[in-house]
């Protein structure tokens, strides 16, 4: 009897030894199996372009996250949803500019494709009162979104071409202290490195007034200076200088040129391309007879903007003529220095705020 038992153990141990052996193999099969097709597939997924370039991509933002300036504020993009209630389209100012409010203030919101860290590190260094503040970035599925200031007033020529039908005007004194404004900005840009930068994009659209009228130059890339660019102006026509548009020369002499344009459409209340088109082409022959003696006073009346109504200081009107005459020169170098230009119009301001102030 106790043979049998034995026999019985150990067929018993046996059974369940050839089961455990069956359940390793099966095991060892299905891991083998998995581990094959998963190199596999990961080997596939490594040489799918598509996922190298979403993670290349993916690393260089990063890095370029890091190598932004301590002083530049990096935001969620959630906070940017939040302040223009997810995008919505009325707080859009135009494009993929956006109109939001962040921390109590309203801000604008741009959005940019491209890697442009290298933009925001230079505007990072940059800090002028009349040029718009860049107030942080952000960085999302591929995008740039950058956080500027805010200017409530919008852009200069929603002021100076309205024919006042909207109810907009600006006093001759607000127009001296806004080109004065543009001035100081511009003298900024230009000397405040080396080699100097060029704005390229001097026009009215691209000036912004704050709610107090002081102008803000807006769109500044510092990320290319002057030296060696031979890149197209994004302004329109009528603001590039015969050098450029005839030899593509650019140097600081280039926003002179259009700065003279711009104080020419300031004084005038009109567009300098409806100007040139009376006048074949030539812009400076539209002072012609303005510094006669005798029929001065009544071409200078027929210049300047109607919606004035002759509320200006003729002496001062005279000094800003002469200047813009010099900043349409031909020759760039006849064309004054922007801190020339500065001296100047900072005299014209004064002078007429104490004409402003016996009326």
């Amino acid at each position: 009897m106790s043979a049998y038992i034995i026999i019985g153990v150990v067929a018993g141990i046996a059974v369940i030894l050839v089961m455990i052996t069956c359940i390793c193999c099966m095991s060892s099969k299905k891991t083998k199996t998995e581990a094959d097709i998963l190199p596999a597939e990961t080997f596939e997924a490594y040489e799918n372009p598509i996922w190298k370039k979403t993670e290349v991509e993916h690393r260089e933002s990063l890095e370029s996250l890091a190598n932004i300036p301590q002083s530049m504020k990096v935001y969620n993009f959630m906070d940017l949803q939040y302040a223009t209630d997810d995008f919505n389209p009325s707080s859009q100012i135009n494009g993929s500019l956006y109109r939001g409010k962040m921390n109590g203030d309203l801000t604008a919101i741009k959005k940019m494709k491209g890697d442009v860290s290298k933009e925001i590190s230079s505007l990072s260094n940059i800090n002028h009162f009349n040029l718009i503040r860049v107030l942080g970035v952000c960085f999302n599925e591929g995008c740039w979104y950058l956080i500027y200031e805010y200017a409530s007033n919008g852009p200069l020529n929603d002021w100076i071409f309205s024919n006042n039908t909207n109810q907009k005007f600006l006093s001759w004194t607000q127009r001296m202290q806004i080109v004065l404004d543009v001035a100081r900005g511009l003298n900024y840009i230009h000397s405040y490195n080396n080699p100097p930068y060029v704005y390229k994009d001097v026009k009215s659209s691209s000036i912004l007034l704050d709610i107090e009228f002081r102008a803000k130059i807006s769109n500044f890339s510092p990320a290319k200076s002057a030296e060696g660019q031979k890149s197209q102006i994004t302004s329109e026509q009528v603001y590039l200088s015969p050098e450029y548009r005839e030899r593509n020369q650019l140097s600081t002499k280039v926003d002179v040129y259009a700065f003279g344009v711009l104080m020419l459409e300031v004084l005038t209340g009109k567009k300098a391309a409806n100007l040139i088109e009376k006048l074949d082409g030539n812009l400076p022959e539209v002072f012609v007879g303005v510094f006669d003696e005798t029929k001065g006073k009544d071409r200078l009346r027929g210049l300047m903007d109607p919606s004035l109504k002759g509320n200006y200081p003729s002496e001062c009107v005279i000094s800003v003529v002469r200047l813009i005459d010099l900043c349409l020169q031909r020759d760039p170098s006849s064309r004054p220095e922007m801190e020339e230009i500065v001296r100047s119009l900072s005299k014209v301001l004064s002078m007429s705020m104490t004409w402003e102030s016996t009326l």
